[in-house]
């Protein structure tokens, strides 16, 4: 009797336990189906998300009566009674007048409407990105209030805020799913290039400024978070096909190919997996600007000529020189050197037009598995892993065709409402990747080395002086002879020059880029806010460790990898405390501790208040440090980047970076070796400062030198304090912030001059090493003691106008406060226009399925200050527009879209290429 008893009770409970089924459609208000709304039990973590046409079905446990919360990001959300087991619904939602009632987690590591946010916070969805003016939902960034997006190449654009930007951004973090997407060898995000598939895509924050309180040394300019859709709530295959063309006047009309294709399956409530693949393909934007770097307005008929975008003309000597040489050797007679001036000549480079395809490419795929042992619970076990490779161009102290470059992620994570713990590993390999620079340098020294084609020159020089020439007809003589036999583009000696060059990694006769560098990384966070009820409690931590392993190429590792490491630990207390009324004040503190084994710790503390006035008007106000340790290549590199050498500053790293040096005639004749070892270390302890010797130059006083010796690198400190209103009177809503950033130690390179013998200072040789062009210019890393600040402030407007139109427009503002004056040899790559303005104006629905947007962008002229070169960025105005149009029946969105618009070719850095139009119809089905 008591086994029939409970067999009755089990089949009682199996089919209570299932016996509650909720179906229902999701539309807006227009009667429009909305997919990918999020239903939730309240008070439970029990829901489902509505499907392509809106619909959804949800099964539990529950029994009612209960209420069921629905929402959708652009949406204002709504709840709905459930009173029976089986029940079917149809929920309404409107269309939110406004993006403050949007929910981001970025800001403080829990989810909170924007609107409540402690910080500046920018976001885009689904929704947004399918309304984007660009091309894609990474170049959709541009649009976003504060935003710099500096466009390195068609595949690698560098996201930046407030201030201080560069391709090489230590400054800013990227994170897809919560693992960073910086590449170990560079230390930067390069870009989306193996990122994210659009169609994966389920939100973007940007949180601008530092964030170091919560998130660690590198989150000092800003963070991108993107986040990829969950399998458990998307499911389904989705595709994007995306065809079109590039147009620039330096590389002409060619065509561009976007396709991503993802596909996700729920096998079961505990079970699901996900695959991504995205394949881009185009021709990137051509850089032919032959402009003299150093002589504003200089031609290659300058005899110092050096081309922005003419590489192997960086090689240059004083033929003085080379006629002491010479007669030294008894090549010239004795006393030849009178006829030949003190100049300095340069040989002739290459095109980059000669030394790279601009082919544009990225293939990259994903996949995840997730599961969730325990039903109605949200504890997720997942594994993902990401590849890709790809062809880019970057440019850094040099110009570098990344070709065949490859990144690989892997992660383990496991999650619940109340924490997370993940590991991963990101790991790179350069494939045949090479640097332009040193490319057109080494094919010249492939046909005739630097010591033939001086001598030649200089020798040809006295020849035709000795024959009644005037100066500059001596100059082209000497040149033609020199050049006789110099290999022509697209020659068989050319093309078999170039092969060898980019296939080998020495630089004194190569230029291939060599890395398989590595990190590894682990975070963990709890929040405490389900166990205590008097405020939200969170406290976290994390590790990495970084395995250099260049061969020598990039770091001084060549005699095996570098590996060091750094960790941190958080917490986090955040109170909201209620008022009268809708008023309420948000009260949020914070603090962090990081350790590098390389440098002492520092405590990065944040406190914010943000008060709610009403339901339409927040003000908030924070204080908070920040800091950053240097970079990897800040401690490690050892490059040769042509003009200078590069040498990290880590106090192992000085004297692993050596080069022999050939000595003048005239150090000779002092009693100079014929020949010197010298190592980076020179340049922090026997240097002088590169403006100062160009000083001399100009002068030629030695009392105008000033040793340099600059001090070894640690971390940069910054002091940051912002106050903001958001808010919503009438149609107009508002979001304004400002802020002050106030710099320690600001991290910088020096440019140095060491000489080959004396002693900086000494008034007497390292003079005469000088003068004698016996010494080595070498980028230091290093802090300057300078005062170094910057400010400003942004607005941005959005409404509705004329019924269902949205407009919106924003300004940034943004200052940096230096004396330049006082401190010519330190780089600060500020890089930013001190004026922007951006504006949009479209209709999602201006008839039945059919949308469109418009926007426009302003940026202020600018100087761009790095290792490649410095020059203006002029003004530039930008409109971009794309319309689209829904298929319902065939679950399809069709989108025809244009970039720069007005055809006015501009630029963002100096140096690349000038950016053209795009033109494109996309097709993207069940997104």
């Amino acid at each position: 009797m008591r086994t029939i008893l409970l067999l009755a009770l089990m089949v009682i409970g199996t089919f209570g336990y299932s016996q509650t089924n909720i179906n229902g459609n999701v539309v807006d208000q227009n009667n429009e189906p909305i997919p990918g709304a999020n239903v939730v039990i309240v008070g439970t973590t029990i829901g489902t998300v509505t499907d392509f046409d809106g619909n959804f079905n949800l099964a539990t446990s529950e029994v009612p009566p209960f209420k069921i919360e629905v929402s959708s990001i652009g949406y204002t959300s709504t709840t709905e009674g459930i009173s029976s087991a089986s029940q079917t619904i149809t929920i309404t939602l409107n269309e939110s007048q406004t993006f403050l009632d949007e929910v981001v987690i970025s800001a403080s590591r829990t989810p909170e409407r924007i609107f409540e946010s402690p910080v500046t916070v920018e976001r885009i969805g689904v929704s947004e990105i399918k309304n984007t003016t660009a091309a894609d939902f990474y170049g959709g960034l541009e649009n976003l209030k504060g935003v710099d997006v500096n466009t390195n190449s068609l595949t690698f654009k560098s996201v930046n805020t407030r201030g201080f930007a560069s391709f090489a951004n230590t400054r800013f973090m990227q994170l897809v799913d919560g693992m960073d997407n910086s590449t170990p060898a560079l230390n930067f995000p390069i870009g989306n290039l193996v990122g994210m598939v659009e169609t994966d895509v389920l939100s973007v924050e940007l949180l601008p400024g530092a964030s170091s309180a919560l998130y660690g040394a590198n989150a000092f300019n800003g963070i991108l978070f993107m986040r990829s859709k969950s399998p458990f709530d998307y499911e389904g295959i989705s595709v994007s096909i995306k065809q079109g063309i590039t147009s620039q006047q330096a590389a002409g009309d060619n065509s561009y190919t976007d396709f991503g294709i993802r596909a996700a399956h729920k096998f079961s409530d505990k079970f699901a997996v996900k695959v991504n693949f995205g394949y881009l393909k185009g021709t990137d934007w051509a850089a032919n600007n032959q402009d003299d770097k150093t002589t504003p307005g200089g031609t290659r008929a300058d005899l110092n000529y050096d081309g922005v975008n003419i590489y192997g003309d960086e090689v240059s000597t004083n033929i003085k020189e080379v006629a002491l040489t010479l007669e030294g050797l008894g090549i010239l007679p004795a006393g030849a050197n009178a006829l030949v001036p003190s100049e300095v000549v340069s040989r002739t480079g290459y095109r980059e037009s000669d030394l790279t395809n601009y082919n544009a490419e990225s293939i990259k795929a994903d996949w995840g598995l997730y599961y969730r042992p325990i039903e109605d619970n949200s504890l997720e076990l997942s594994y993902v892993g990401k590849v890709g490779t790809g062809n880019t161009i970057y440019q850094g102290t040099n110009r570098y065709n990344i070709k065949g470059f490859f990144q690989e992620q892997h992660k383990l994570e496991i999650k619940n409402d109340n924490f997370f713990v993940r590991g991963y590993m990101v790991g790179d390999k350069s494939g045949d990747s090479y640097d332009m620079v040193f490319t057109g340098i080494n094919i010249n020294r492939a046909w005739k080395d630097d010591n033939s084609w001086f001598g030649e020159y200089t020798g040809t020089y006295v020849q035709a002086t000795l024959g009644g020439a005037t100066d500059e007809q001596a100059h082209a003589a000497a040149r033609a002879q020199a050049e006789s036999g110099r290999y022509l583009p697209g020659s068989p000696e050319f093309e078999a020059a170039f092969n060898r060059s980019v296939a080998d990694p020495d630089l004194s006769t190569g230029s291939k880029f060599q890395d398989a560098s590595k990190y590894y990384h682990a975070d963990a966070n709890y929040n405490f806010s389900h166990l205590i009820d008097w405020a939200e409690i969170q406290l976290g931590g994390s590790f990495r460790e970084y395995d250099l392993n260049s061969s020598g190429t990039i770091y001084t590792d060549f005699d095996g990898p570098i590996r060091y490491s750094e960790f941190g630990i958080y917490s986090q207390v955040q109170k909201t405390l209620p008022f009268e009324g809708d008023k309420s004040l948000k009260l949020t503190g914070s603090v962090r501790y990081d350790k590098s084994e390389l440098f002492d710790g520092f405590y990065s503390p944040r406190l914010s208040a943000g008060y709610t006035l009403s339901r339409n008007h927040n003000i908030r106000a924070s204080a908070q440090t920040g800091f950053r340790n240097p970079t990897t290549q800040d401690l490690f590199i050892g490059l040769n980047a042509g003009r200078a050498i590069l040498v990290g500053s880590a106090e192992s790293n000085l004297d692993r970076y050596t080069r022999d040096y050939a000595v003048s005639a005239s150090g000779q004749l002092l009693g100079q070796p014929s020949q010197i070892t010298q190592t980076g270390g020179a340049a922090y302890t026997n240097s002088y400062s590169a403006a100062s010797v160009t000083a001399l130059g100009e002068t030629g006083n030695p009392a105008v030198l000033e040793v340099s010796n600059p001090d070894l690198i640690k971390p940069e400190k910054v002091t940051s304090f912002e106050i903001g209103y958001r808010g919503k009177i009438n149609k107009l809503v508002v979001d304004f912030s400002t802020y002050y950033n106030s710099y320690e130690d600001f991290i910088s390179q020096e440019v140095v001059i060491a000489p080959f013998y004396g002693e900086a200072g000494d008034g007497a040789l390292s003079v005469a090493a000088i003068a004698n062009g016996d010494f080595q210019a070498y980028s230091a890393y290093t802090n300057t003691d300078a005062n170094v600040n910057s400010y400003g402030a942004s607005l941005g407007l959005d409404m509705k106008v004329l019924g269902n139109f949205d407009l919106g427009g924003s300004y940034t503002f943004t200052k940096l406060d230096f004396d330049r004056e006082a401190n010519p040899d330190v780089m600060l790559n500020f890089n930013t226009p001190e004026h922007k303005f951006k504006a949009s104006f479209g209709n999602k629905e201006l008839f039945d399925n059919f949308g469109f947007n418009v926007s426009y962008r302003f940026s202020d002229d600018y100087f761009w200050e790095a290792t490649f070169g410095n020059g203006v960025v002029p003004e530039f105005h930008v409109v971009d527009a794309q319309i689209n149009y829904d298929v319902p029946s065939i679950k399809s969105t069709f989108k025809l879209g244009g970039t720069n618009l007005t055809n006015k070719e501009y630029f963002t850095a100096f140096g690349t290429g000038y950016i053209g139009s795009m033109y494109y119809l996309s097709w993207t089905i069940n997104n």
